[in-house]
Parts: structure tokens; C-alpha cells; sequence
């Protein structure tokens, strides 16, 4: 969720912005949270 410790962890790398552009990106082609493990890749 958009508000998750998760995403606030990843946004202390990455920068806010740039994380919740990624989230809205992902929301919008329909993409499964958590499938993956705890594993993420941000270019």
C-alpha cells in the first residue's frame, strides 16, 4: 500500500517521487504486490 513502512523504505533510496511514480505505474498495468519476495530492483 501506498502508505506501507515498505514503500517508505524504499523512497529513503530512491526518493519519493520517483517510488510513488513507480506504485501509480504499477497500479495502472494491473501488477501483483508481493509476488516476487523481498526482492526489488529500481533502475
Amino acid at each position: 500500500t501506498p502508505k506501507s513502512t515498505l514503500i517508505m523504505m524504499i523512497a529513503a533510496f530512491a526518493g519519493r517521487d520517483f517510488v510513488m511514480q513507480a506504485y501509480e505505474e504499477a497500479i495502472k498495468h494491473e501488477y501483483k504486490f508481493y509476488s516476487y519476495g523481498d526482492a526489488m530492483l529500481i533502475l
